[in-house]
């Protein structure tokens, strides 16, 4: 789904919640009342953006490092499979998102796990899953970037 298709609920809704969501028992039912409509279209408007690949997740963005362990890690995958092996190592439970760049390590990832040691294991079985290495680049110092902005329709 083209973002240009969004109805303006919606974009509401992404824009709304990149941040700030509700930290409560009923966080979509408290999104609702904010946006004038049911919980009920909240949770259908989510999935259905899920379904579009519109949003990939919705959820926390948490200090792993306080509680788990997690790491940047890049892979140099020849072009023709880079879309199947990103779809591969998104699919992996441990990876919270991936990015292509133009580069010899043109997909980079984030994966999390409880602890360094299932963390080398995720990163083993994604190397294995690819037949490619990673290049991990562990967090050496902590730097909050908020990510949330104001989107932009055309």
């Amino acid at each position: 789904m083209p973002t240009t298709n969004l109805n303006a609920f919606e974009r509401r809704l992404l824009n709304d919640f990149q941040q700030d969501m509700p930290l409560s028992p009923t966080p979509y039912a408290d999104m609702a009342a904010r946006l004038g409509v049911s919980e009920a279209e909240v949770l259908e408007a989510l999935a259905s953006l899920r379904e579009e690949g519109v949003i990939s997740r919705v959820g926390p963005v948490l200090a792993i490092n306080r509680v788990g362990a997690s790491t940047l890690a890049a892979m140099a995958v020849p072009e023709p499979r880079l879309e199947a092996v990103a779809r591969l190592v998104s699919a992996h439970p441990a990876v919270n998102h991936n990015y292509e760049r133009e580069h010899r390590f043109n997909l980079w990832f984030v994966a999390t796990a409880p602890g360094e040691a299932e963390l080398a294991q995720v990163i083993t079985e994604l190397e294995r899953a690819t037949g490619l290495d990673a290049l991990v680049l562990p967090m050496l110092q902590d730097y909050h970037i908020d990510l949330g902005f104001e989107l932009q329709w055309n």
